[in-house]
């Protein structure tokens, strides 16, 4: 029997698993949807959805309108429930992959999260204690990789206690390391790289429900995940050009270096080990130093090679400008199922946000302001600073605006973000932030 495609608007009462959405009763910018078009496949789709919309439109199959009432007619009661049940079908094989449920030991986390976190003080409170803590472990990073390139022995007990004293700001609120992670020296990188990827890996930690000395260990892994680069050539680590074959199999071998590194110490955290050894695995095998199926990769190695993508997507390096947050998650979101766990990388997707801590983004309205905090129920109305008015002229005071509130700007137009701009745009610049010891709680114009 041939059936054709066709859409339908349905009430979200009336959505299903496996039912494949490609419109919504208000813009995809609205939401918290990273892709226009998708196919339902957990719960949590459905209640986003449910929350945030009335209607949608899905795509589904009817039979050859040659034998039943055309499309453009209005479905009848029982053709409807006919073309939802149809829509609940693949249409394709590439989407019946999409839909069906991997096979025992195919390496695809289940995501069960054992413990909620709060944010236990508001960010105001906390980036006091997060710019200490930042700049603290930074030398201790630094201090690392640089102490390893000249024979000197990794301190583990001192980067314990630093990652201890991040995770601990995390744990009160995570909003305010993220913001400093959007710090970006290109020539500081790989230890810059290296907290950056330890904060980024503890905060999703505490997303994902792990407990808490499982985030401690994650962060520690973050830490340590790329110590292997101390023994590559600086020459090669630095080159501002593409690698030549051989500088790449020897870039490659910082895994294998991480890994005897770890295992020389004595009391080593053996997660470290599998961290550094396989954060370049991938799940369809063609990841480096052992090519492993997906069901082989550790847990923690998943997940820190979500966040290393990321860092490294956005960070400035010798050649080349990190690009921004939105095109790093669409690039994770890509090569999901294929390089990145497919529910571990929805997870990070959903964390990250599409203007993270840290942003500087330009209202429709002209104003610039900086992302302060996300908004969970509306990643797209986060919390900011206003530090430039429409004209680009500096502000005589930083105003504070949650932007959930819909707040009106002087001439009476709601604040909505228009773009995320580079950092330094209209002499925004993040650095200069922080180093003017401002917290947030205070509305002066200051440094910036």
């Amino acid at each position: 029997m041939r059936y054709e495609t066709t859409e339908l608007e349905v009430d979200v009462s009336e959505l299903r698993l496996g039912m494949h959405v490609i419109k919504l009763d208000r813009p995809w910018e609205e939401t918290d949807f990273l892709l226009q078009g998708f196919i339902i496949q957990r719960q949590d789709d459905i209640d986003a959805l449910q929350l945030q919309c009335r209607k949608v439109t899905i795509e589904g199959k009817v039979k050859n309108p040659e034998y039943e009432a055309q499309p453009s007619e209005p479905l009848k009661s029982k053709e409807k429930t006919k073309f939802i049940q149809r829509s609940l079908q693949p249409d394709s094989k590439k989407r019946a992959r999409a839909t069906r449920p991997l096979p025992p030991g195919s390496g695809q986390s289940r995501i069960t999260k054992r413990v909620t976190y709060i944010n236990k003080v508001d960010v105001n409170y906390e980036i006091r204690n997060a710019t200490g803590n930042y700049g603290e472990a930074k030398k201790v990073a630094d201090g690392i990789m640089s102490g390893l390139r000249v024979g000197r022995a990794l301190d583990l007990n001192r980067a314990r206690e630093v990652v201890n004293d991040c995770v601990d700001s995390i744990l009160r609120n995570d909003d305010a390391l993220l913001l400093l992670t959007k710090l970006k020296h290109k020539d500081e990188y790989t230890a810059e790289h290296c907290l950056n990827v330890s904060i980024l890996s503890a905060a999703f930690g505490k997303r994902l429900g792990l407990l808490e000395e499982e985030i401690r260990t994650l962060g520690l892994c973050g830490l340590l995940h790329d110590i292997g680069k101390a023994k590559v050539p600086t020459e090669i680590l630095q080159k501002p050009g593409a690698l030549t074959p051989e500088e790449h199999a020897i870039m490659q071998n910082h895994a294998n270096w991480g890994r005897d590194m770890l295992m020389a110490l004595p009391k080593v955290v053996h997660a470290t080990i599998d961290v550094a050894y396989n954060h370049h695995e991938r799940l369809d095998g063609k990841g480096y130093p052992r090519g492993l199926e997906a069901y082989q990769i550790p847990y923690f190695a998943k997940i820190v090679a979500i966040v290393d993508t990321y860092d490294a997507i956005t960070s400035n390096r010798v050649y080349d400008r990190g690009r921004s947050s939105m095109e790093a998650l669409e690039i994770i979101h890509r090569f999901r199922g294929t390089q990145f766990d497919p529910d571990l990388a929805r997870e990070f997707v959903q964390m990250i946000g599409i203007y993270p801590p840290g942003s500087i983004v330009e209202m429709k309205t002209g104003e610039v302001a900086i992302v302060i905090a996300s908004n969970p129920k509306n990643r797209r109305r986060p919390r900011i600073m206003m530090v430039r008015d429409a004209n680009k002229e500096r502000l005589p005071k930083f105003r504070l605006m949650d932007l959930s509130l819909k707040p009106r700007n002087d001439d009476g137009h709601i604040l909505e973000i228009g773009k995320e701009v580079p950092d330094g745009t209209y002499g925004v610049v993040l650095q200069r932030f922080i180093d003017s010891g401002l917290t947030l709680g205070h509305q002066t114009g200051g440094a910036m």
